[in-house]
Parts: C-alpha cells; structure tokens; sequence
C-alpha cells in the first residue's frame, strides 16, 4: 500500500493541502498534471515515482472541473474491469458507495472518493460528475414558423404532417391537460407535477395540434409525443424508445456550466446512434455565447467553444443554435468548435430569445423530413440521411459556407421535405479504400449545386483527442473536362483568427458531415464521388443529399395562415440567382388593378417588413423581374375572429361572434379525439348547442369569404363558470352604501324581455324595484331608488320570450343612509354568534356593551372598516344597551336582546 499526500498549487503559488484523511492505492505509484491553470500533485511515498506518461494518463481520464472537488460528489466511473475496481475500492475506501447506472450498466456511479484519485486507479478510464442538473435554456417568447419555412410546408403538402411518427420530450413534465396534445400523448403521467410551462411550449413547437388557436400549431403536428426526464443526462433506454416508435428526441436543455470535451454521455448517444440508425437526436447549443470556453483547447477564447452540455458535443446527433427573425445568430447562441475542432453547432433556427425553440422546430422539421421520406419508401429513412438533407438543404447565414456560429445555416423545411419528395439523395457503403460513385445531373441556369455527406460514425473513445472514427473522403468531378471540387472545411487551430478564417476546399477529416457547392455550373453529368479514406471499424454506410438552387419561390404569406389586420408581418421568399431587383405589388382577390408595395427591393435579402391594411380581405403578392412574375397564394388578411359564449344554461348553450365583413358563412369547429373538427357551416353569428354538445367543451369558428375558408380563431372552453347563464357579473358597487347599486355585465340579451332588480328585506320576500324593458344593453347600472334602512339582499331576475326565468346570484347589502349613521344586527342574537356594527366609513369607533343593572361587559376601539363585529359568546341570556361613541362626541345606543 501507498500512502499519497494530495495538494492543490493554485496559479498565484499558494499550496494548499486537500481535507483528506484516506489512504491511496493506484498504481503504486503517483500522479502529477496541470489542467486549466491548476496543478494537481500525489506525491507517492516509498519510492515510487510517476513518469510524465502516467501523469498524461492520468489527465486523460479526469473531466474537466473534476482536478478539485470533495468526496460528496457523486461521480460516474467508466470502467474496463468492473470486478477489479469494485475489489480496489472495497479494499481501500470500504466507505463509499457505488452502484450501476440505471440504463447503461457500463457505467458506475462511485460517491465518497475524490475523482483525481479515481483517475489514478488502473481499472478507470474516466470520471466524470454524474450529479450535474439539467435545466431548461429559456422561456419561450414567441414564435414564427415562417423563418424556417414550416407555414409553407402546411400550405403546400398538408399530408405531411407527423401522423404516424413519435418525438419524445427529453425535459420536466409537460401539461398532459392541454388540448394541443389532445390523443396523442404516449406515455402521459397524471400524477406528474409540472414544475414550468419550458417542456409544455417547446412540445408544442414540435408537434402541437393548433386546438388552443393556430398559434398552437406545431412543425409536425399530428405525431405522437412521449415524455422522458432530463434528470437522466444519459440517453434512455433504447428499446423502450424503439417500443414507442420513437424518431426524434428533442433535447431543450443544457448543464448550467460550459462543457467542451467529448464525455461518456456524447459517446453513449453516439453508440445509440448506431444501435438505432432511425432514432435522431437534436439537442439546442445552449446560451453561453458570449462566455470563452473553461478548458481544452479553446479555453479562454471569447465566443467560442462553449457548448452547454459535454452531450452536445457527440458526432451524430445535431446541436441547433439560434437566430432572429431576420437570420442574424443570436449574441447568446452558443458557438463552437467541439473541443477536438469539429463543426458545432450543425443548423440554427429561429428562437426569439434562445436555443431552446430553435432546436425544438428542429426536431418538428426532422418529423417532416422523415414522413416526406416515409410516404415515398413507406419506412423511416437512416437518422444519417435526415442529417445530410437538412444540412443540405439549409440557408447560408454569417460567413459563407460553414462556420463555426451558424453551421451549415438556417433550417429549411420546405426545402428539406421537397429534396426527399424529388428523391435527391442516395446511400451507400463503403470499405477502407473502397470508393462509390454517384451521378448527378445538373440542368442549364442552375445557380448553384450543393451536396452534403452524412454519416453515423461509431462512437469514440471518453475523451478521444479526435472522435472521429470512420474518417470518409468526398469530392466533386465533372467528367467533361475532369474539373474537381473537395468540401468547404474550417481552420480549427486554437487561435480567433485561424478560427474566423473562411472555409477552403480540403479534405475533411474531423467531421462525420462534409459539403460541397458549386456557384453558377455547367450544365451535364457530375460524379459524386465518397472514398472509405481511413475507417477505424468498417465497413461504413453513409448518406448523400444533393440540390440544386435556381429561381424565385414564395414562403410566406401562405393559405395557411392570416396576416394580422393592421400589424406588421416579415414577407418572405427564396431566391436562388444573381443580385436582382424586383418590383412587389399587392391585389385584394377580386380586383384586377395591383398597387405597388416596393418599387425596387433587392431579392437577396429574401424577406421584407410590411404592414398588412386595418381589413378584411383575400389578397396576393406578386414579384416581377424583368424575366418573370410570381404569384404568392391566396391568404387573408383579418383579425383574430374571436368566438365568445353567450350564454351557458343547463338546457341551452348560446355561442357567438362577430360579423366578418364579406363574410356569407362561418365554419363552427368542434374538437374530436386529437384535432379540431368541422361541426356545422352557419349563416348568422350565433349557433345554439344543445347539453350533449355543449359538453364536448371546446369551439372555434372561421369565416368563409369568396368560398374560402379562413383562419378560424382561438378555442374556447364553453363550459368555464364565468360564462354564466346571461349574468357574467352582478356586483355591488360597494358592500355598505347609502345610495345602493349594482353593476350587471350580460352574456346575450338574445330573447331577453326585461331586466329587473329585486329586494328583500330580512324575513320577507323578494319584490322588484326597477325595470328594464327597451334597448336592453350587455352592461348596465342598477339602482334602487328607495333603498330600506340596514340589511338586505338583492338579486337580478331575467324573464326570456320562451316564457323560463333565470335569475343571478344574490348579493347582500347595507344600506346606510347618513355618514354617522349606525346599523347592528341581527337583533336579536344568538349567544356566541357576532353582533355586527355597520359605521361611517374609516371612522374608529368605541364600543361600550352594559346588562341592565349598568355593569360594563364589553369595551373595544374599533379599527377603521366599515364592519366591525362583537363576540357575544360570554354574554347570558337577557337584555343589554350597546353604546357606539362617534367621533365628535357623539354617542348612539341601541337596545340589543341576547338569545
């Protein structure tokens, strides 16, 4: 046995020694390695000494932030003989605690014993903290599916839409009550308690059903949705995600610190990705940034490598940073490179205030590309080639090409689902110094061809200076004059400048995804051409996506959804060609004159801020250049049309709305088992329901204009309690007045007659005392013109045309009618029960209770309220004088029985 000293030299030269009172055994021998600025020292006793190979190795093995630390942490120990390590800590920490991982019994989980002394164990490969807690990355703000294209997908290939497929929410528990996920939760939980709406809203980015309102709506919006914990950082059991047929999993959450090293957690879902080549994972970058990397190569770059999640950095999931509407990547989106210098993250998306939206409509494009592919081939498509479409097909952001801020660029939907409908992809296999080739024809005028090459690579070693395993050369050649193009590739040396350089065609050989362009090419046959260069395990399937850009195509406005009356709204288009002006125009439907929008507006920026006119109305857009006209759909613009209930009776549900200028029909819906169905088409603003229909809950109505059908409105639960049967409100403009009155708010006065307030005093009747008759309004104030002196109750009494009588709640008043006035009651009272004193307003009184014979019984000073109350639970039965002292000098008594 060794016994080791531990000591910390921190970078100012103080050294401090750890708390430790524990013996050492590894190796038999010690260890010393410096990491980040600190430099950990086991000095060995006996003889021993440790070479700097074992120091190097030992380094290896340790994750960054574990070289200091105590013995409470749980860690995670990967191990290469499990019976060995558990005989060496039994041996000599018999104190600690360690057991399996749940789900990947690979791995123990060891607490009691520091990670630097792990490390040093001959039967470790590497520790790492396992009690690190996933959080959400942000709050969702707002959300506009057209960035990305989504809204265009819905208008043009409305069956594609996730029907068929699961995304499983890796997060907290979601809101398994809310109707955008109506009969479609897999595996809901109802005693799951949600702690914040984070899981609720990035659910409905992916899959949400538009049951609320369109803006519930998600990407793919008829699939199935299972729920995982993100407590687990760890990818989930395989077979249970395969058991719920599960394709994509989204991952909207991050570790609260910046983690740049390729860990047991990105290995795991690397070798998950191999064992299930369907199941894809998207992960958000995180939102750090701003923040330099705390270690490896990259640490103390600003704006770099800072990934929130050593997760995040394996090869073949994606990590989806995020942009503004206008495509510029946001300040805090989370940068790369990985920490051996591959490109992170992959893609951005749109996320209005951070990564977590972002990567969810990632995971919702993901859905659609693998059901675009699925109604094709009728299987899922390799997660490998959903990968290489959608860097294939993505806009180009920040620098050109690739880079190490935006990827590959914005998410395409629309384009990623057109390149599996056309087919333009292919896979293959390679072996070491195989080579496949594959042809691609390119058309006359095309602007630009891209291809992308995709792979699953197996996992690497925990903390592999290179992760790539399987490493594959592509390139580009046209047989006619034997021309060659290698894939865009970034400088990943550790310094900004290299960093920031542009891609340049070079081999690649750190990352598992490689892409080639051609700006402007010639029209004939291209040889794709992909070469098993250096496989570490073979032989290698890989996949390949290919485009090519020409022309001008609309994305938004779309016939899926409104434009806002009167707000402003970012119209957007793709184009694929030379700087161009172009003329916009707008029509209503209808009109054969166009009115100019934008003279001149350059087609490259691809989207222009336009305000839609304060209307009702169907209309288009059209582009002209000097070569062409293009048309975008037919849309509305309108306002919200917002359903609204009348009146809910026991016998009778009224629903209403307003009148749609140009409007001949309104379509009613009704929600079903998971989605929104037409109910009726009426002509008036109103629809009656009976009991059994009314109890379906949720209605929403849109507007049929020129035999279109509009944008309905949001979904209302018509059997919420404020609704009420006619009477939303009937309240008392205060609860102690001298002049009584009530405000009443209606639901409908449709078959209304009159409205009448009553009175009722105490012990008698209720009778009315004012009338309504004509010109019944929704809100109105009541009044009773002679009210009686103290207490009384009031209600509001509805007489209809079909001769039934509703009636609102009944409220309580009293009446007052001078400021120094005092009211008590009940009189008499009962032993026990509060005597009630009703006095001016913010007056203290002084309260003075006698029997007969002149003894005091009670003497309080009132605070400043209206009510006061006395306890009468000492008093016997018989008869008392109560004095009230005002101020002033004024005294009130009142004779008072007890019972």
């Amino acid at each position: 046995m060794v016994f080791c000293l531990h000591l910390v030299l921190t970078t100012r030269g103080v050294v401090r020694p750890f708390p430790l009172s524990h013996q050492l055994v590894c190796f038999m021998s010690a260890a010393i390695f410096c990491r980040a600025g600190v430099l950990i020292a086991l000095f060995a006793f006996g003889g021993f000494s440790a070479g700097a190979q074992q120091v190097a190795l030992v380094a290896s093995r340790l994750a960054p932030g574990l070289e200091t630390g105590n013995a409470r942490r749980t860690l995670r120990v990967s191990v290469t003989d499990e019976t060995g390590f558990r005989r060496w800590l039994l041996q000599n920490y018999p104190q600690a605690q360690v057991r399996p991982e749940a789900t990947h019994r690979q791995l123990l989980r060891v607490q009691g014993v520091m990670g630097a002394v792990l490390a040093a164990c001959p039967w470790v490969s590497f520790v790492e903290a396992a009690d690190r807690q996933a959080r959400p990355e942000r709050q969702l703000n707002g959300a506009d599916l057209t960035v990305n294209s989504v809204t265009a997908v819905h208008a043009r290939y409305p069956q594609l839409t996730g029907q068929g497929l699961t995304v499983s929410v890796k997060e907290s528990p979601l809101d398994n009550d809310d109707i955008d996920f109506k009969g479609r939760l897999v595996n809901p939980d109802p005693k799951a308690e949600t702690l914040n709406s984070h899981s609720t809203i990035m659910t409905t980015l992916i899959a949400g059903g538009g049951n609320s309102s369109p803006n519930g709506k998600g990407a793919a919006w008829q699939a199935r949705i299972a729920q995982s914990s993100y407590d687990n950082l760890l990818p989930d059991d395989g077979p249970g995600l395969a058991g719920q047929g599960v394709s994509v999993q989204n991952h909207s959450y991050g570790v609260p610190t910046v983690e740049s090293f390729y860990g047991q957690e990105a290995r795991a879902y690397d070798q998950q990705a191999r064992q299930y080549p369907t199941l894809l994972h998207v992960f958000s970058s995180g939102n750090f940034g701003s923040q330099p990397g705390p270690a490896g190569p990259y640490a103390g770059l600003p704006n770099t490598g800072n990934l929130s999640g050593e997760f995040k950095n394996s090869k073949n999931s994606l990590s989806v940073g995020a942009t503004d509407a206008a495509g510029v990547v946001g300040r805090l989106s989370s940068r790369g490179p990985a920490a051996d210098g591959r490109l992170k993250p992959e893609l951005v998306a749109y996320g209005d205030g951070g990564t977590s939206d972002a990567a969810s409509l990632v995971s919702g494009v993901s859905l659609l590309t693998q059901h675009a592919y699925r109604q094709q081939r009728g299987a899922l498509p390799s997660a490998a080639l959903v990968k290489a479409v959608l860097l294939n097909t993505a806009d180009d952001v920040e620098r050109p090409n690739v880079d190490f801020v935006a990827g590959y660029g914005q998410v395409d939907a629309l384009g990623a689902v057109q390149t599996m409908l056309d087919g333009r992809f292919a896979e293959g296999t390679v072996a070491q110094g195989q080579e496949q080739v594959i042809a691609v024809t390119v058309p006359a005028g095309a602007h630009r061809l891209k291809i992308t090459l995709a792979w699953s690579d197996p996992e690497a070693t925990v903390n592999a200076a290179t992760a790539l395993v399987n490493d594959l050369d592509l390139s580009l050649v046209r047989p006619a004059d034997g021309q060659r193009w290698l894939p865009w590739t970034l400088s990943a040396y550790p310094h900004l400048d290299s960093l920031a350089l542009p891609a340049r065609r070079r081999a690649n050989h750190r990352d598992n995804a490689e892409q080639i362009t051609v700006d402007l090419p010639t029209a004939g046959t291209y040889q794709v051409r992909v070469r098993g260069y250096q496989l570490g395990q073979g032989p290698q399937a890989f996949s390949i996506a290919y485009e090519i850009e020409q022309g001008l195509t609309w994305v938004h406005p779309t016939k899926a959804r409104n434009l806002r009356a009167a707000e402003a709204t970012r119209l957007r288009w793709q184009w694929a060609g030379p700087a161009t002006a172009a003329r916009l125009e707008y029509r209503p439907v209808g009109q054969t004159a166009w009115s100019v929008v934008k003279a001149s507006l350059d087609l490259a920026q691809q989207n222009f801020l336009w305000t839609a006119p304060d209307t009702y109305e169907a209309a288009q857009f059209r582009l002209l250049t000097g070569t062409e006209t293009i048309v975008s759909d037919t849309f509305f613009v309108a306002r919200p049309l917002n359903l609204t209930v009348g009146y809910a009776c026991a016998d009778e549900t009224l629903l209403t709305w307003p009148r749609v200028p140009g409007a001949t029909q309104y379509q009613v819906y009704q929600l079903g088992a998971s989605q929104l169905q037409p109910f009726q088409v009426v002509t008036d603003t109103m629809l009656l329901l009976t009991p059994a229909q009314a109890a379906t809950r949720y209605y929403a109505v849109a507007p049929i204009v020129q035999g279109r059908v509009g944008e309905r409105g949001s979904t209302v639960d018509i059997t919420q309690t404020a609704f009420g049967c006619y009477v939303r409100s009937f309240l008392p403009r205060q609860t102690v007045m001298d002049t009584v009155q009530f405000n009443l708010t209606l639901g409908s006065t449709y078959r209304l007659q009159a409205i009448t307030l009553e009175r009722r005093p105490v012990g008698g009747e209720f009778v009315g005392v004012q009338t309504l008759t004509t010109n019944l309004p929704l809100t109105t104030r009541l009044t009773d013109p002679q009210p009686l002196l103290g207490r009384a109750e009031y209600r509001v009494r509805l007489p209809l045309s079909t001769g039934q009588t509703v009636f609102s709640q009944i409220e309580e008043i009293y009446h007052v009618p001078a400021i120094d006035d005092v009211q008590v009651y009940p009189v008499p009272v009962t032993a026990g029960k509060l005597l009630t004193i009703v006095g001016p307003p913010d007056q203290v009184l002084r309260v003075r209770l006698f029997d007969l014979a002149g003894r005091l019984q009670h003497d309080v000073t009132t605070d400043t309220s209206i009510i006061k109350t006395l306890e009468t639970y000492t008093l016997r039965p018989g008869t008392y004088l109560l004095r009230i002292s005002l101020p002033g000098g004024r005294e009130v008594t009142r004779r008072i029985l007890v019972l």
